[in-house]
Order: C-alpha cells, then sequence, then structure tokens
C-alpha cells in the first residue's frame, strides 16, 4: 500500500501558493497566470506534493472515465504516457466547481498523479511524479470543465479538418469481419442518405479469415475475394459523396503472414491469444514498413484517412525490453512518435482516428479524430466517454464509440442511444437495409440536428454537471445557439440571455420537464418526437420561476425568441 509522505525526499523545496504548501525535491519558479492559476516550473524536480482541505467535494475527475468517487489515499497512481493517458486530475466540488485541478506540461514521458483523502486530517492529498516538472495548478472556484479546458489549451492546439467532425458509419458492429465491397457500398450509399459523410472499414478487410484474432495482420493485403480492385471500390464511394478511412491494427503482426518471419527478432513480445507478436518501433526499417503499408492505403487506394487502433499496446507491461541491435532510439513511446512523425511527413492532412485510452496530446500532431473507447450498446458510457473526452481535447474532433442497438429497439430508444453522444461525432454501426422506417426516421431527424447545430455541439462552450453521476444534464452554448441534453428527471434552466434558440434533447424516461427561467420572456415554442414529427407548437411565456412542458422519450424542443425579445 502506498502512503503519501509530504517530506519522503530529502532536499526539499517548500513553496506556498494560493494558501497550499507545496514541497519539491528541487528548486521551482512560481508564476501567476491566471485568477488563483499557477505555473510551477521545476526542471531538476522529480517530484511535488501538497494538500488542500477536502470541503463540499463531491468527486474525482481524471481522463480514464472510470467512477467519479473521491479515493482514498492508498489509490493507485493515475499513469500517464504518450501511447496512455493525459496527466492531469480535477477535484471537483458542489455545482461542479473546481476545488484543485492539476496538469503536467509533459505529455509524452511517463508521469504520475497519486490522489487521495488523508483519513487523519480530511484533507485531500496529491503527488505528481515525472522527470523535470513544469505544473500547471489551479485552485479558482470556476466550473471544473472551464479549468479542464484551459488545461487543454495550455497544451496546444490540435489539427482538425471539418469533415473530421461530420456523423460517420462504421462497419465494425454492423458487419464485423463480413465485410466485402458491395456491402460497403450498400451501407454507404444508406448512411450518405441519412446524414453520414465518412465510412471507416474496420477489420475484415485484409483477410478472409473471420476467426476475430490477428493472425493475419501485418501484411495489410486486401481480400480479393472481397475487394477485387479497392481502388475501383473507394472511387465508387467517393461518387456517393462519402469519405472512406481504412482500419489498421498498427503495432500487430500475425504469425500466418510473411511479415512475421521477417521481422523476428523484432518484436516487443508476443501476445499468445491474439496469434500476433507486437511490432517494435525503435527500429527504422519496422516504421518504414508500417508507414509504406498505410501510405498505400492513401496514395494507391486514394483512402481519406487511417483508423489507427491498438497505440496503447506498443506499452510492455513491467518496462521496455533492451532494444535489439539496429533501433535507434531506446524507449518505445521515443520509437512511436517517430513513427507517428514520419507517417505524418508522408501522408499530410489526411483523417486520423484514435482511441481511447491514448488520447496524450503528445500525439495531437498526427491525428484529428479521437474515440470513446469500446462500449457497445451502453449508451450512459458512451456518454461519459465522449464528454470525458471533449473536456480535454481541445479543438480535435471527439467521437462516439459506435452506436448499435438491438433490431427490435424502439424508435424511441434508438433517439435515446444518438441523444447520449449528443455531443460528440457520433459513429452509427447497425444494418441500415434491416431498419424500420421509424428507426430511419429517428437516425435521420438526430443526424440532421448533429449537422445543423454543429459548431454549437462541438465547438461551443462545454458545461457538464454532476461528474459523479455520470452527466445527466450537459450544455454547450456558443453566444446563438444553446443545446441542453437531459438523461434524467431534472429540471433545466434557461438563462435569461446567451442564445436566440435553444434546443432540449431528453432522454429521460420522464416526459414531464420543468423549465426554470430567470426572467420574464416569451418566446416561441416547438416539441418534436424521436422521428422529427411536430407534436405541439406554442408562444410559451416564461416567468421567473417554474414553467412545466412534455417532451416524449427521445424527443426534442426547440426554443425561439420572439422578435421582441430578441
Amino acid at each position: 500500500m502506498q502512503i503519501w509522505q509530504p517530506h519522503a525526499v530529502s532536499g526539499v523545496t517548500s513553496v506556498r501558493v494560493g494558501g497550499v504548501e507545496i514541497t519539491l525535491d528541487a528548486e521551482v519558479t512560481v508564476t501567476g497566470v491566471g485568477d488563483r492559476v499557477w505555473e510551477l516550473d521545476a526542471p531538476e524536480a522529480s517530484a511535488a506534493q501538497w494538500r488542500v482541505p477536502c470541503v463540499e467535494v463531491e468527486a474525482y475527475w481524471t481522463p480514464s472515465s472510470g467512477t467519479r468517487w473521491v479515493p482514498p489515499i492508498w489509490n493507485a497512481p493515475a499513469t500517464s504516457r504518450l501511447t496512455s493517458g493525459s496527466p492531469v486530475a480535477s477535484l471537483v466540488g458542489r455545482d461542479g466547481a473546481n476545488v484543485c485541478t492539476v496538469a503536467l506540461a509533459d505529455v509524452a514521458g511517463r508521469t504520475s498523479i497519486t490522489s487521495g483523502v488523508m483519513e487523519e486530517t480530511g484533507e485531500f492529498a496529491m503527488t505528481v511524479q515525472g522527470q523535470g516538472l513544469r505544473i500547471r495548478l489551479d485552485l479558482s472556484e470556476r466550473r471544473f470543465s472551464a479549468a479542464l479546458a484551459e488545461v487543454a489549451a495550455w497544451w496546444g492546439e490540435a489539427r482538425t479538418p471539418r469533415q473530421a467532425r461530420l456523423p460517420v458509419y462504421s462497419t465494425w458492429y454492423s458487419m464485423h469481419q463480413e465485410v466485402d465491397e458491395k456491402g460497403v457500398e450498400r451501407q454507404a450509399a444508406l448512411a450518405k442518405e441519412l446524414g453520414c459523410d465518412t465510412i471507416i472499414v474496420d477489420d475484415g478487410w485484409q483477410t478472409a479469415d473471420r476467426a476475430r484474432g490477428y493472425a493475419h495482420c501485418g501484411d495489410w493485403e486486401p481480400n480479393t475475394a472481397a475487394f477485387p480492385d479497392m481502388a475501383a471500390h473507394v472511387e465508387r464511394v467517393h461518387e456517393l459523396g462519402m469519405a472512406y478511412l481504412l482500419w489498421y491494427a498498427i503495432p500487430f503482426v500475425g504469425k500466418a503472414n510473411p511479415a512475421f518471419a521477417r521481422f523476428e527478432g523484432k518484436f516487443l513480445r508476443y501476445l499468445d491469444h491474439m496469434d500476433a507478436a507486437v511490432l517494435d518501433p525503435r527500429h527504422p526499417d519496422v516504421r518504414a514498413y508500417l508507414v509504406g503499408k498505410l501510405a498505400r492505403a492513401v496514395e494507391e487506394w486514394r483512402m481519406d484517412g487511417l483508423k489507427i487502433d491498438f497505440v496503447d499496446r506498443f506499452a510492455t507491461p513491467g518496462g521496455d525490453p533492451e532494444p535489439s541491435p539496429g533501433a535507434d532510439c531506446a524507449d518505445v513511446d521515443q520509437g512511436v512518435l517517430r513513427l507517428m512523425a514520419e507517417l505524418d511527413a508522408r501522408l499530410p492532412g489526411i483523417l486520423v482516428e484514435y482511441r481511447q485510452p491514448y488520447t496524450s496530446p503528445g500525439l495531437w500532431p498526427y491525428g484529428n479524430m479521437i474515440r470513446a473507447m469500446d462500449c457497445p450498446l451502453s449508451p450512459q458510457e458512451n456518454r461519459q466517454r465522449t464528454v470525458d473526452l471533449r473536456l480535454i481535447a481541445g479543438l480535435q474532433a471527439v467521437h462516439s464509440d459506435m452506436i448499435l442497438w438491438h433490431p427490435s429497439e424502439p424508435d424511441e430508444q434508438v433517439a435515446v442511444h444518438l441523444i447520449n453522444a449528443l455531443f460528440s461525432v457520433p459513429q452509427i454501426s447497425v444494418d441500415l437495409q434491416a431498419q424500420r422506417p421509424g428507426q430511419l426516421a429517428a437516425i435521420r431527424f438526430w443526424l440532421g440536428i448533429f449537422r445543423e447545430f454543429l459548431d454549437t455541439l462541438q465547438l461551443g462552450t462545454l458545461e457538464p454537471d454532476q461528474p459523479e453521476h455520470g452527466y445527466p444534464l450537459v450544455r454547450t452554448y456558443d453566444g446563438h445557439a444553446m443545446v441542453i441534453a437531459r438523461y434524467a428527471p431534472l429540471p433545466v434552466d434557461v438563462p435569461a440571455d446567451g442564445w436566440a434558440e435553444l434546443l432540449l434533447a431528453n432522454a429521460a424516461a420522464d416526459t414531464r420537464v420543468v423549465l426554470y427561467g430567470e426572467a420574464a420572456q416569451t418566446v416561441e415554442s416547438v416539441v418534436y418526437d424521436c422521428r422529427g414529427t411536430r407534436v405541439s407548437e406554442a408562444s410559451l411565456s416564461l416567468s421567473p420561476g417554474a414553467t412545466l412542458v412534455t417532451v416524449p422519450v427521445g424527443g426534442l424542443l426547440r426554443l425561439r425568441r420572439t422578435e421582441e425579445e430578441s
């Protein structure tokens, strides 16, 4: 059990910042960069420790999308490296107020944040460790989401083309490895008509084997029985108006293809349960091979981008093995960084999808789409993961995990699945040919909302409520529009200003929605059901206090200010 010790290292430096005593194992320079926000620069330090009073604390937020309970001091450290995690954590108080948010500037190195309640004192202790520390410490009392947004801006900006923000169809859950050109083109045509602009073809294109293993990864040659002419097939998808991304499990080389023998001795480890080895990116010829294979998809087949999967599997549990002869760096993460940089230099500007857990800002220069980890048929998990990613992704496009549902799912629940991904880019993955008319109408309606309010939803100010409960209410706004999603029977505040149009998506089972107005105002109200059918419209007088409206499950309330009010 790890016990927090405030003076566990010799030769410490102690500084007082915002009423908090911080100890470090080297000299430090402290600079104020905002209202109760500081940067601590300690190039020679490897550890820093402090405590804050645990008063009105509700949650402890980390980017791992785990539980939000406030941990005890013996809680395991939250680790971060280039291939996994991000070095940030936030202690959250009542009503989402920030108590203490900490982030490290080193987004590529190996760092840890250890936090927990000191039972003896009722304080919350935090210890950060790394090699050379530059720390951002935020003790302001604004919303924790605002503190995290500034952390993302502090880390830097991501390149994100508009195409990365448009709805996606994925073949993974709907087709798994049973993919061929006719099936892909059929789903692409249907998806385009419903509002998708990109298709991602996942595992299966490279093999006729359907065992769901990785023994046939590594050569990255099309299964010619399913894709006899990949370039011609991609062109037909382009003619539909769809961008095309192709899946690569980039670290794996399976035992059933010639690349396995070619790179024998340049593996990090062998994975028995996957029938594949993990390539060692510290070798220049390994990187050149992978870059060449991935580049072929874009240069020869005219793909618009790549789904780069399993980057986190480059990391070896227990530490990096000694490099074999021919490696040009000792650290595996450094090899991964060189691989991604070489791929970006070869294929600048393409769409590149990463996913949890490899969310480090150190990878931002080389990707522009970051997806929630697999959580099939779990809308609440999809919501929490996408919101968590949005909080620290900056301008990078955040994508939902592929959304699927049982064929007999009611139309309303189809809409609920989509509303749970409302603040991300939705990826749909069901057989569109098998959908009932009502299910198709729900998809078409909600993808239309995603597109119409794309800027507000993806680029507006994001304010999720109650992280300790998985964000039962989330809002975003940009000065013109405000979009609110309600996932539990909670009342909804209607601000007096800051919007010309307000949308309320109801994913809760309770159709009775209480609106709390801040000022007397008259608005035009339209209510839609889950399929986009108007069920009511009226002029609605909002007084200070409560107003009750009915919004169907999976439905939408749209409020527009009248000319006098606007």
